[in-house]
């Protein structure tokens, strides 16, 4: 039972720490009520600030797409509960994040400004609205199992995990990756657009693109034939006009009409 209670504690340790992340984030990327963001004045030469830059946004990309690998995950879970394999992932991703925020060196240079106040605060609220439209597709899909929070939950009653069944709920039924979508937006709507930001923004929308790749291929390996039907009729980032029908829902109507 302490086994138990430790690694629900770990799950939800992990958890906390990346709410208070992706909190700091939003202040990080949108410059409001952090002590040094994206877009700051710039503290050091040019050329360390972007290798240090580079560095940190690889580091996170190879964090985030090694331990999200089957593979690695099976490796993992010879040293630690497999209850706590997703919560270990949403650590050390969230202890990436929290290396980027504290290293990061503004590059100074102004891309574009917007001048007009109206115009300032609609692509700031833009921005946040990226952050929300992420925050909504988790919820979409199971915000608790993305987490780890269900897996830890479910071990701590000692129940067995079973894992999720393919859905295509609300958004999902219109574009494959609305979560990749609400990154973009947020990184991209920004009334101040300097050095610093236009890299971020740039290695990491190259890195969500890179990552639909592998993230598809594994969906297609767990869910074949019919994460395959889906991913032929469903756009990845531009949301279809038309929602995306089931195999099965496509036949209901079929069958109802011959009966």
């Amino acid at each position: 039972m302490t086994k138990r209670v430790t690694v629900f504690a770990y799950g939800v340790a992990s958890y906390v720490l990346f709410v208070l992340t992706y909190l700091y984030a939003i202040g990080f990327i949108g410059n409001t009520l952090v002590p040094k963001s994206l877009d700051s004045a710039a503290r050091m030469p040019f050329w360390p600030a972007l290798a240090i830059d580079t560095l940190l946004l690889a580091l996170f990309a190879a964090q985030h797409s090694v331990m999200a690998r089957p593979a690695f995950k099976r490796v993992l879970t010879r040293f630690i509960p497999p209850p706590a394999e997703r919560s270990t992932y949403v650590l050390c991703s969230s202890l990436a994040l929290i290396a980027l925020f504290a290293f990061w060196q503004p590059l100074g240079g102004v891309i574009w400004y917007v001048t007009d106040s109206l115009a300032r605060d609609a692509m700031n609220s833009l921005c946040y609205f990226g952050f929300g439209l992420v925050l909504i597709t988790t919820f979409l899909l199971n915000h608790f199992d993305l987490f780890g929070l269900r897996q830890v939950s479910l071990y701590l009653a000692g129940r067995r995990y079973t894992p999720l069944e393919f859905r295509t709920p609300m958004l999902y039924r219109y574009m494959r990756h609305p979560l990749y979508v609400g990154w973009m937006i947020a990184f991209w709507a920004t009334p101040t657009m300097t050095g610093a930001h236009l890299l971020f923004a740039l290695l990491a929308s190259a890195y969500m693109l890179l990552a639909i790749r592998w993230e598809e291929r594994d969906l297609i390996a767990v869910h074949g034939a019919q994460y395959e039907n889906y991913r032929q009729q469903v756009p990845k980032l531009v949301p279809s006009l038309v929602p995306y029908r089931g195999p099965d829902e496509a036949a209901a109507p079929s069958q109802r009409a011959a009966a």
